[in-house]
């Protein structure tokens, strides 16, 4: 689910981390019901008030989750819950591993070799590039997150973002 608040200015302001105050305004995270939601004046009608929506809601949607997900990575990475490299992280795979983390376009050969048949989590929300940039390198292609709260915040992420953009980020 996506969440919504109007601002002060009567504006639509997509609530990402669901913890804005004010009354919220719920969607299906996907990109159909946001756009059929635009069109109807749902939010509007919903507030029983003029609210200015985005034009490009949707986007803006994405762009906040794709954000977000860098975020919370990041968070792991620096806190000592995620790991990068081929061989680092298989070595957490069964320890610590709570959700894989790969790149997009990384080898789809070498992506299925990794994760083998062990039933974790996977998304693939990042080019290897951007991975690489919240791990301090060139390129990522695996990465590992250890379990707890901030895998399954990434995981339940990268599954909105998937309904919203209508692709697959799980890898599965």
């Amino acid at each position: 689910m996506l969440r919504f608040v109007i601002g002060p200015d009567q504006t639509l302001v997509f609530d990402v981390a669901a913890t804005l105050p004010g009354r919220g305004h719920w969607l299906s995270a996907r990109g159909d019901v946001i756009d059929k939601a635009i069109k109807s004046n749902v939010f509007s009608r919903a507030a029983k008030q003029r609210v200015e929506v985005p034009a490009d809601l949707r986007q803006l949607v994405e762009n906040s989750l794709r954000a977000r997900i860098k975020n919370l990575l990041g968070l792991a990475r620096r806190g000592g819950g995620a790991i990068s490299g081929f061989e680092k992280s298989r070595e957490w795979l069964d320890t610590k591993a709570g959700l894989i983390v790969q790149a997009r376009d990384g080898s789809v050969e070498e992506r299925a070799r990794f994760t083998g048949a062990r039933g974790l989590p996977v998304v693939t929300v990042f080019d290897a590039a951007t991975l690489g940039q919240i791990f301090g390198r060139e390129r990522t292609v695996h990465a590992v997150v250890a379990s707890g709260k901030l895998a399954a915040m990434i995981e339940a992420d990268a599954a909105r973002l998937a309904g919203v953009a209508g692709g697959d980020t799980s890898g599965q």
